[in-house]
């Protein structure tokens, strides 16, 4: 009989907590891919517009030093023949020192370029992550991360919440201007 009530009080104990543990809720686990957020969001957009006007900027004044180059290596090979040695090495001393300054152009062209990527890259990021941060603290979610960085291969498309942060970002970019 002792046992019996015992068994009934544990089951009744048992069953009294299980719709507890059964009802809890679910950890909520959102993704967001940067990388569609640079692409699709209009911030982004503005970002790749301004870094592409810079990169044609920096090819015509490029185009323009690669012409200069051609006109006095062609400008050269005309004169070469009447030159005296001197002025022939004095020239095409001039023209080397004219080429490395060129490739040296180029070189810098790239690092502002990148340089201008980087910054327009962190402040999007900076921003997007707060966004999620404020997301993730409004919304309930356990967890937050961003696709790339952390390596993640498959997501269900409810767990992805890049467009909701692509949505919220074009709002903040909005009221600042």
């Amino acid at each position: 009989m002792k046992r019996i009530l015992i068994a009934i009080i544990t089951l009744a104990f048992v069953g009294g907590f299980s719709p507890l543990v059964f009802g809890a809720d679910v950890a909520k686990i959102g993704v967001v891919s940067f990388e569609k957020v640079f692409k699709e969001s209009s911030a982004g957009k503005l970002a790749q517009k301004e870094l592409k006007d810079k990169g044609d900027e920096f090819k015509g004044k490029l185009k323009k030093e690669k012409e200069s180059l051609d006109a006095v290596s062609k400008a050269f090979e005309r004169e070469a023949l009447v030159l005296s040695p001197e002025k022939k090495r004095e020239k095409e001393r001039d023209f080397r020192i004219r080429i490395n300054d060129f490739k040296k152009m180029q070189e810098d062209y790239t690092k502002e370029l990148r340089r201008i990527e980087m910054g327009l890259v962190n402040q999007m990021q900076k921003d997007v992550f707060e966004i999620a941060n404020k997301m993730g603290k409004e919304e309930g979610f356990l967890l937050i991360i961003e696709r790339k960085i952390s390596g993640v291969i498959y997501i269900p498309s409810n767990v992805d919440i890049t467009d909701k942060v692509i949505t919220k970002y074009n709002a903040q970019v909005a009221k600042k201007k």
